[in-house]
């Protein structure tokens, strides 16, 4: 893990261990594995001393995805390349200059695209300014998009907030960036608790696929720490709840293991009969 960039340097320093992650989730039964280009935008990689390897970085994170789906699928598989709006540093006093953030994106989304990617899929979409230039960089490819917001209760009420900025009501993000054209709108690296009001509010503005896939555990430097992850059997409860309410696209995010997707992936004719009623 990157100080500067996340998550968006493995692919450079670890490619093998990166490719045998997308394997494991594959052979769980994944129909859809993300590129770990979560935090490769330009200005990111900048940030974390890597900018002259840019394109490197991202080309390596989709030849990774791409080995391991020709090497552990038995089914069909789709590849998302993934885009956030991360800020350099976690500092949101470091994003350029407008015009510079939106040519971070565009290039990026066009990086992905001409890699071979099957769709994008933004990522953690918490915003209205940041979030719009980076679904403007991801539209522009003409690949399906998948606009992925984060929620959580806010911490003195019940409203749905943004996760990580809780003075701000998820449907402003929603009402901002639903009308642009997503394929699909995930609620992701959701909390538990929050995702079927979260889907709700979905709802009342998009008649499109819905998808969840939520975050588990804690991130403690430098390692995942699984010991507050939810037990796979948890998850496929929840996800009864969110078929019920409307999603189609169930999966997970942080802290989610291979025997999570097992478990969605065994649970499918159950949730198809939900889904049914």
């Amino acid at each position: 893990m990157s100080e500067a960039a996340w998550s968006g340097t493995a692919a450079y320093s670890h490619p093998q261990i990166v490719q045998e992650v997308h394997e494991d989730y594959i052979r769980a039964g994944a129909e859809i594995i993300i590129a770990n280009t979560f935090g490769t935008a330009r200005f990111m990689l900048e940030a974390a001393g890597l900018g002259d390897d840019f394109e490197r970085i991202n080309r390596d994170a989709v030849v990774a995805a791409l080995r391991a789906r020709d090497s552990a699928a038995d089914h069909p598989v789709a590849i998302a390349g993934s885009m956030s709006t991360l800020p350099p540093n976690f500092d949101v006093g470091a994003y350029p200059d407008p015009d510079r953030e939106r040519d971070a994106y565009l290039e990026l989304a066009a990086l992905l695209a001409e890699a071979g990617v099957d769709l994008i899929a933004l990522e953690m979409m918490q915003d209205v300014r940041h979030a719009s230039r980076a679904m403007e960089g991801a539209l522009a490819t003409g690949l399906p998009v998948m606009l992925g917001v984060s929620c959580r209760r806010h911490p003195q009420n019940d409203d749905i907030v943004c996760f990580d900025v809780p003075d701000l009501p998820l449907t402003r993000p929603l009402d901002a960036l639903v009308g642009k054209g997503p394929s699909v709108v995930n609620i992701m690296h959701s909390e538990l608790d929050a995702i079927v009001d979260g889907i709700g509010l979905v709802r009342d503005r998009f008649d499109g696929f819905i998808g969840v896939y939520p975050e588990t555990g804690d991130f403690q430097a430098p390692d995942w720490n699984f010991d507050k992850s939810i037990a796979p059997e948890t998850l496929v409860a929840h996800a009864r709840h969110w078929v019920k309410a409307g999603a189609r696209l169930i999966g997970g995010c942080c802290g989610t293991n291979p025997e999570h997707i097992r478990a969605l992936k065994e649970a499918v004719p159950e949730l198809e009969t939900i889904m049914q009623t």
